[in-house]
């Protein structure tokens, strides 16, 4: 049982972070149909941008508080990505709006590869420890331990994901990108400007892969260029399982996806005496990956959007 709930909390701690990269990925399949596999990049960028704010922070004023510097770094990073997006939204993705549905999948794939091989020069291709910036000792709960970061990623990652659906459901902007999704032309006619909306939603994607890939890094302790690509695939997966199309369900599919992956390799390591576990983790998130879409390709909760006209 304390396996159990120890798997359950890191479960959902993962499992919190799959969600708000799923978000991202989901936004932007609504609004333009595009799966944007750079997205994982994203997340890398903001991580490594964050390891090297708090890093020339600590050298400068080594007596901040270690919560304000994550927050400062947290905020300059979301920044940095968010205008990382924007560029490839309008330099890379803009131009094939209209184009088969084939070639924007090339250009995300490349601009996947062409961020991996960019962070490799600027921060070099080796692992880089990410500083502690929160208490380090772990709290008991029921024969469980949880740490202050796994707390901390709990209550950030809920806040966010609670400003999303607000942004989504009660805003003016929510109402055009909804409005954008069931059909561009339609809401241009109506005083949305669908470019807009559509670069919004890239940057709200941006922000929230930059709060995963820095809480990702404050779990593990590294960061390196090729962080993003793992995560963004198994947030792809989510997506797909909760219904990609569906916010709902790419939350939904986030933390069933961090619960299957951490109960499973837990009691794979338990069952096996150690000698598999952790290291291969990676495996049920593509297994849930391709029984859903052999068995129900629409996701759990399906898809909600309508077809365009």
């Amino acid at each position: 049982m304390e396996t159990l709930l120890q798997q359950i909390i890191n479960g959902l701690v993962l499992g919190r972070m799959y969600a708000l990269v799923a978000l991202g990925y989901t936004m932007v399949y609504v609004i333009i149909k595009l799966i944007n596999f750079a997205h994982g990049e994203v997340l890398m960028v903001g991580a490594l941008t964050s390891w090297s704010i708090i890093t020339t922070a600590h050298e400068a004023m080594p007596g901040i508080p270690g919560w304000l510097l994550l927050l400062v770094a947290l905020l300059i990073s979301c920044v940095v990505a968010a205008a990382l997006n924007f560029v490839i939204e309008k330099v890379a993705y803009r131009p094939l709006r209209n184009s088969p549905k084939l070639a924007p999948l090339i250009t995300a794939i490349g601009m996947s590869i062409l961020l991996q091989t960019l962070a490799m020069i600027i921060w070099k291709p080796n692992y880089k420890p990410y500083p502690t910036l929160l208490p380090a000792k772990p709290i008991q709960f029921a024969g469980a331990v949880i740490t202050p970061t796994q707390i901390m990623i709990l209550g950030v990652t809920a806040l966010s994901l609670a400003v999303l659906m607000y942004l989504v459901n009660y805003t003016r902007l929510g109402r055009a990108m909804r409005a954008t999704a069931e059909n561009p032309r339609v809401a241009a006619l109506m005083g949305v400007k669908p470019d807009t909306v559509i670069s919004a939603t890239f940057i709200i994607g941006a922000v929230l892969a930059t709060i995963a890939g820095v809480m990702y890094a404050s779990n593990y302790g590294t960061v390196q260029h090729t962080m993003g690509f793992l995560p963004g695939l198994k947030a792809f997966t989510a997506a797909v399982f909760g219904g990609i199309g569906n916010l709902g369900g790419a939350v939904v599919g986030g933390v069933l996806l961090g619960l299957i992956e951490s109960i499973g390799s837990g009691y794979l390591g338990v069952l096996t005496g150690g000698v598999l576990g952790s290291n291969y983790s990676d495996i049920f998130a593509f297994i849930v990956l391709i029984v859903i879409l052999t068995l129900r390709p629409s996701g759990l909760l399906g898809e909600r959007v309508a077809d365009r006209a």
